[in-house]
């Protein structure tokens, strides 16, 4: 089973995110702030991680750089449909750039996707 780490300060958003992901049979953590989700990289590894970029404590992407284990697979969430956006995300080592909001679907072909080819 697929360890998926949600990172996102809305609580609705995350919580939703969790509960699709839970009901298609992803084990999945949600984490709230930058600090809390290096804690939950840096305690079980983590097959993709759903990066907002925008936290309570810092830039999503903080992630990624502070990480001791980082996860296999990043994909960023933004609400900023930008060229430089999906470029600097890219460059700091995300798979996919995806703008929300993000259709339920397209999220679950996407995880489906990425987890299939992480093993």
């Amino acid at each position: 089973m697929a360890r998926v780490l949600v990172v996102e300060d809305h609580f609705d958003a995350g919580d939703a995110m969790r509960m699709l992901l839970e009901a298609s049979g992803y084990e999945v953590r949600v984490a709230r702030t930058v600090a809390a989700a290096i804690a939950a990289c840096d305690e079980e590894p983590v097959d993709l991680m759903l990066l907002d970029l925008t936290l309570p404590d810092g830039e999503g992407l903080e992630v990624l750089a502070r990480a001791t284990v980082p996860p296999r697979i990043t994909v960023a969430l933004t609400g900023w449909d930008e060229r430089s956006v999906a470029d600097r995300c890219r460059a700091a080592g995300c798979r996919e750039v995806l703008v929300k909001p993000v259709a339920a679907k397209v999220l679950l072909a996407l995880t489906a996707a990425l987890t299939d080819s992480s093993h």
